[in-house]
């Protein structure tokens, strides 16, 4: 009896080792953690209270289960795309009652539509993971992967991270250009407003350097005044709305430069700079150079170029969401985000500085 129980007792041993041992192997691949807006938000807002929501169809028509998640795409975001490109797990929203065990180091998204660089930014969205909160969130999850496997672990698992980070855009959309003589707009010339925001996601950026990112890409606005909502609301003719595309080439190379400086000030390429700008406008201007016939009318809305309010299951719907650009009034199609991906990975220094995410990859794995 005592040689059946003391076999026993070594064989749940056994089993307690090799689960940790499989935990420990999940850490040594490489998580990703994802921040910032609805461009990179995969379902967070689906738990919260709020009207920044793509929980219901015709959004997910094309992802694997044709259902809607969350993601403001008609399938894939770019989070997801990197994941698929890099062989990796795709994270799971923050907010998700599955996120629980080994599935923590794969990493966590927790990313929110709406958000800005500014509190202030996306108030009529109601209840939204604002950008301080996201971190905060960042540091509980450190906690309970901490208590999982570890804190010196953890501190390796997220110093080894990918983290991806995408804001910037709503302070404009949804925020200074919100209304006719906003609040905001009234504080701020553009450029004074431009370098207020730049000077507030610096406190940020250096808050998720405190948190441990190590390798950091940081996307910048794309052509913001030539998404369908901006045609619909700012557009006689189709051309792109010069006050938004102004705030937009204000803004992208200020981001670039602080991102320069906040690596030299380390010591280290903590921050990869990522031109989405340039990416997007690539297709937006030559549509039909990437297989696209438009990238002024969106794939599912309604009104003046399918840019007015949201895409609901009433709205007008493309038969092929391969052939459009972008995919709502203010998100690109899955594909569109594909080719933004396919920049981020293999791009020259005109859209990913000093280097992009081939080049990161190819280094991490030597050391």
């Amino acid at each position: 009896m005592m040689s059946c129980s003391l076999s026993f007792l070594s064989y749940c041993i056994l089993l307690l080792v090799l689960a940790f041992c499989d935990l420990l192997l999940e850490v040594e691949s490489r998580a990703l953690f994802v921040f910032g807006d609805s461009l990179v938000d995969n379902g967070n807002n689906n738990y919260l209270l709020t009207s920044a929501r793509a929980d219901s169809p015709p959004y997910g028509i094309d992802y694997p289960t044709h259902r809607a998640t969350g993601r403001f795409s008609n399938g894939l975001n770019i989070p997801d795309i990197i994941s698929e490109q890099l062989g990796m797990e795709p994270t799971l929203p923050y907010l998700a009652p599955q996120l629980t065990g080994d599935r923590l180091l794969v990493g966590a998204n927790f990313a929110s539509a709406g958000v800005g660089i500014l509190n202030d930014t996306g108030i009529q969205f109601f209840n939204i993971i604002r950008i301080a909160k996201q971190l905060e969130y960042f540091e509980q999850y450190q906690r309970r992967v901490s208590g999982l496997i570890g804190a010196e672990q953890t501190e390796q698992l997220v110093n080894s991270a990918l983290i991806l980070i995408t804001l910037g855009g709503n302070d404009f959309v949804n925020n200074y250009y919100l209304v006719p003589f906003s609040a905001r707009s009234r504080q701020f010339s553009l450029p004074d407003y431009v370098v207020y925001l730049i000077s507030e996601y610096r406190k940020i950026l250096q808050k998720l350097y405190d948190l441990g990112g190590r390798r950091v890409l940081v996307t910048g606005t794309g052509p913001i005044g030539c998404v369908p909502a901006e045609l619909a609301q700012r557009s006689i003719s189709g051309e792109c709305s010069v006050e938004l595309q102004r705030a937009a080439a204000l803004f992208n190379p200020q981001l670039t430069q602080m991102l320069a400086d906040l690596n030299s000030q380390i010591g280290a390429n903590v921050f990869i700079a990522a031109n989405t700008f340039t990416m997007n406008m690539n297709f937006v201007s030559n549509p039909q150079a990437y297989g696209f016939v438009t990238s002024k009318i969106a794939c599912c809305g309604q009104g003046p170029y399918n840019g007015i309010g949201l895409c609901t299951p009433l709205s007008n719907l493309c038969p092929n969401r391969d052939i459009y650009a972008f995919w709502d009034p203010f998100h690109p199609s899955e594909r569109a985000n594909r080719i933004i991906v396919q920049q981020i990975l293999t791009g020259s220094s005109e859209y990913m500085n000093p280097m992009n995410l081939s080049t990161i990859m190819a280094l991490d794995s030597r050391t």
